[in-house]
């Protein structure tokens, strides 16, 4: 007689150690092959249906056609193909901007939303970003995916209990299983977070000198490239800027690209630019335009006497505006004024002479405290972000990270955290071709640090600027042939 042997038998007799406790199984039952089929056509239906409900537009594209193929032949299918090809090379041609917002933007997310999608469950288990719970499987959430050029941002849920840092400390992990050069992480609402995945670096090749603007933007100077491709633009009305860098990192080339920007506002009298220049070698260089718009200042006790002036002015400025104005406007009675100092660790701390650098730091701190409402803007470089060489760093709401050498000195431009969150200067690259210019930027508005590089601003191109802009007025000859 045949013995039937249950799922529990089954586990007993298979089980080597008669103590141990019984794994029990239940027992294997045949499907029949015609139930099968059944069950994987209505599964077949059910995506055949759904996919038509998602793409409706596909849907049309195809059943158009068809149609024009059963009625009208192939030309008609042929010319229903190219029509619409050839609208859209006119659109990218006439109108990229718009064909870009419209067309190849949400192309190029929902591509890369597949690629993602096809590739989640691998990464997220392989990276151990999956928890187990219950038994159970569970995978963070991928939402939207916005897709440029050159970075993709992934908006992801997470699985209760996990915070940022924890996708934080599997950048490497997910930038290698995306493919991706690097990974960040930025925080979203709580419970989510953003992968921002760079797949090609738009930072790489210098940038030359950016078009002069009119009218400029106070609010928005164009100065480079964001890593994304887009724009970079700093803000100087209403804010102070802190820009720390090794030597070569190219903060001079900055600080001539905001004039650059400025130009139009500062020879139409809506903005008045002044210099500190210790080491006579930057800002030197278009020294007519400072003294013809504005000032210029080399010797420290010359830069502590300008410095304490424009405190007077700016003073005298803001008793005008008392109960009149609460925000500035420039105008040529009142421009707004940018005070760009080179080197102010020189003017801080390594100054000899005690009492000009006591003066010097007065008038600096007074001019961040309260210049901003009434059109006085700080622009500071220096190579020694150490709070003993600049004790009013903090009085700097936005901060730019060039290339420096130490990795707590991020944090010390930056603000603390930057660095844990992807601000990594001390590793941008020594080469003038691929690493002059790049800098990390945090605004006060955003904890999130973006990279940037800022365009090269040649000699060519300031002794260009001084000679349109800053060179003096040709005087009229008279009858005997001499100038007036």
């Amino acid at each position: 007689m045949r013995r039937v042997v249950t799922g529990e038998e089954l586990a007993q007799l298979r089980n080597p150690d008669p103590f141990a406790i019984p794994a029990w199984r239940s027992p294997i039952y045949r499907t029949p092959g015609w139930i099968v089929a059944v069950v994987q056509l209505a599964r077949l239906v059910w995506r055949l249906a759904r996919f038509l409900a998602r793409h409706p537009l596909a849907d049309t594209t195809v059943a158009a056609l068809a149609l024009g193929w059963v009625y009208l032949g192939w030309p008609a299918a042929a010319g229903l193909v190219i029509g619409p090809i050839v609208l859209l090379a006119v659109w990218r041609w006439r109108w990229p901007a718009s064909f870009t917002r419209y067309v190849a933007a949400p192309a190029r997310s929902r591509w890369r939303a597949w690629h993602y999608r096809r590739r989640w469950p691998a990464v997220m288990t392989i990276g151990r970003l999956a928890v187990t719970y219950q038994g159970r499987l569970l995978l963070p959430v991928l939402g939207k995916v916005t897709s440029t050029g050159y970075v993709d941002r992934v908006a992801v849920t997470l699985v209760s209990g996990q915070s940022a840092a924890d996708f934080a400390a599997r950048a490497d992990n997910l930038a290698h299983g995306f493919g991706a050069i690097l990974c960040r992480i930025r925080s979203a609402r709580p419970g989510a977070v953003v992968l921002e995945l760079v797949r090609r670096d738009a930072l790489a090749a210098i940038i030359a000198a950016l078009p002069i603007p009119d009218p400029p933007d106070l609010r928005a100077l164009p100065v480079g490239r964001r890593e994304d491709g887009q724009p970079w633009a700093i803000r100087l009305h209403g804010t102070h800027v802190l820009i720390g860098g090794a030597t070569g990192a190219g903060k001079a080339s900055l600080l001539w690209d905001l004039i650059r920007a400025m130009l139009t506002a500062i020879t139409t009298g809506l903005a008045r630019p002044l210099a500190a220049d210790p080491k006579l070698m930057e800002l030197a260089y278009g020294r007519a335009i400072f003294d013809r718009y504005g000032t210029y200042a080399a010797d420290p006790a010359a830069i502590a006497a300008m410095l304490e002036a424009e405190v007077a002015a700016m003073q005298h400025r803001a008793a005008q505006f008392a109960g009149k104005h609460r925000a500035h406007t420039p105008t040529t009675e009142h421009p707004f004024v940018v005070i760009f100092v080179d080197e102010v660790a020189f003017l801080t701390c390594y100054q000899p002479d005690r009492k000009l650098r006591d003066r010097t730091l007065a008038a600096l701190a007074t001019l961040t405290t309260q210049g901003r409402a009434v059109g006085y803007c700080v622009v500071a470089a220096l190579q020694d972000p150490r709070k003993d060489v600049l004790p009013i760093r903090n009085l700097f709401p936005d901060r730019i990270a060039m290339r420096l050498d130490e990795p707590d000195q991020v944090d010390m431009v930056l603000g603390d955290g930057a660095r844990d969150r992807g601000a990594l200067a001390d590793l941008i690259s020594t080469d003038e071709t691929t690493g002059a210019g790049v800098a990390y930027v945090r605004l006060a508005d955003d904890p999130d640090p973006v990279r940037v590089r800022a365009a090269w601003v040649s000699d060519p191109d300031i002794r260009a600027m001084c000679q349109r802009y800053a060179a003096p007025p040709r005087l009229a000859p008279t009858q005997d042939g001499e100038a007036a």
